[in-house]
């Protein structure tokens, strides 16, 4: 359980910025990666909420769902606007997709890469059946000075590098994974890093990981990987994330168990044929 319940008297409205608060509680905007764009990017924060959607991007299917359903507030991981806009019209699917979430009043609110920090390392060792392990590349410290960031290290039992593709397909749903490396490999340290994980190929090699997995691998990263000695299976930038629906939405519900929460279902972006 993460979070303790929101007790409020019978008569209190919840509004936004009552789920808002609750939320950075776990996970402040200040832990998100300086880039990034955080928190409540569409809305009202005293907008009255009784039902939540929890996606992993704002898509269009995403916000019609939300607004079927009846949503009042939408959080994602991914967050809808990255850059300034200058204009919120109808003239490009950004400023659309804005449009939409305000016409049916939802409260959108993105929680990336300070959920990334947080949780998200930690969650994918979880859903591996490893119970421990280290931050892969460090951003930071929280307020009891333990070591934040990207990513988790984790030292394994022995085994075949073809054998952990298989562990990684079955824990995360996934049809087929993406592999560099020789899939007799004795895999014994392993990094994960959700998303995309171009950017910690080198921190993975430099603590000594037999493989990484992660998403959104090139050709060229993965084969320089290999010939540098990592191993890399790649699940997909949505393959590996998409668990953050079902955690979120758990997390919401034992936090305010009278509002309704629904997540959108598990959904790939693109189909292998």
């Amino acid at each position: 359980m993460q979070g303790e319940p929101w007790h409020v008297m019978e008569e209190h409205k919840m509004l936004c910025k009552d789920i808002i608060s609750v939320i950075e509680r776990m996970y402040p905007p200040a832990a998100a990666l300086e880039w990034d764009n955080v928190g409540l990017l569409a809305g009202r924060d005293d907008k009255e909420v009784k039902s939540i959607y929890v996606a992993l991007d704002a898509g269009d299917e995403v916000i019609d769902a939300a607004a079927d359903t009846g949503a009042d507030m939408l959080i994602t991981h991914h967050p809808l606007i990255f850059g300034g806009l200058k204009a919120v019209t109808n003239f490009n699917f950004i400023g659309s997709r804005v449009l939409k979430l305000i016409s049916h009043d939802i409260s959108y609110y993105a929680m990336h890469t300070n959920y990334d920090v947080k949780r998200m390392g930690i969650l994918s060792l979880e859903q591996l059946g490893i119970k421990s392990g280290s931050v892969l590349e460090a951003v930071g410290t929280d307020q009891n000075g333990v070591t934040e960031g990207i990513g988790q290290l984790a030292d394994i039992e022995s085994i075949t590098l073809r054998e952990l593709c298989m562990q990684v397909k079955s824990a995360f749903l996934l049809d087929s994974v993406r592999v560099f490396g020789n899939q007799n490999k004795i895999i014994r340290r392993m990094a994960i890093c959700p998303g995309s994980g171009k950017s910690v190929i080198g921190e993975a090699i430099l603590r000594g990981a037999d493989v990484l997995i992660t998403g959104d691998i090139g050709h060229h990263e993965g084969i320089d990987a290999q010939a540098q000695g990592l191993a890399v299976i790649d699940a997909g930038h949505y393959g590996l994330e998409h668990i953050f629906l079902e955690d979120v939405k758990q997390y919401l519900e034992e936090s305010f168990p009278d509002i309704k929460v629904e997540k959108a279902p598990v959904r790939h972006p693109f189909t292998v044929i």
